[in-house]
């Protein structure tokens, strides 16, 4: 179960601490020098940037800093994987059910899968066509002239 400070450090993190975590997860537990190598072979940041990013990280617990030597070791708390399903289902909650359906068709459409994806989807989608209803209902706030969902 996806407990609730999860959510909130995964929706927390910046478009810059994104990148910096996605690194770690990348090469798993690393120093603060191969992390910062690393970010500077592909972004024009400077030393003293990567290590904000890095402590904010830290601060929100998404990152863990241990002293090794010379150097912190920093590891993910969370892993890619269920950060990646916390973020999308942190989005899905904002979003109308009756518009659900075809962002997912719109993603799907939109994204490179695998041969072994679309068939893990086609047999999950046929699971759940069993029991899916004809049509879902919006739960939007009601007065909301504004969302055209009816």
């Amino acid at each position: 179960m996806i407990e609730l400070n999860e959510v909130k450090k995964i929706d927390e993190i910046t478009h810059a601490e994104w990148q910096i975590v996605r690194l770690i997860w990348t090469m798993g537990a690393s120093s603060s020098r191969s992390i910062i190598d690393a970010v500077a072979s592909k972004r024009d940041w400077k030393e003293s940037t990567i290590k904000t990013l890095l402590g904010r990280l830290v601060k929100k617990g998404l990152l863990t800093r241990v002293k090794q030597g010379q150097h912190f070791v920093y590891s993910s708390t969370v892993s890619e994987q269920n950060a990646m399903n916390l973020s999308a289902e942190e989005l899905f909650k904002q979003m109308c059910d009756m518009r659900k359906g075809q962002t997912i068709m719109d993603l799907v459409s939109q994204s490179k899968i695998s041969k072994g994806d679309i068939n893990q989807l086609v047999k999950m989608l046929n699971q759940k066509l069993k029991t899916a209803p004809d049509k879902v209902d919006c739960n939007c706030l009601p007065g909301n002239m504004n969302m055209d969902c009816q």
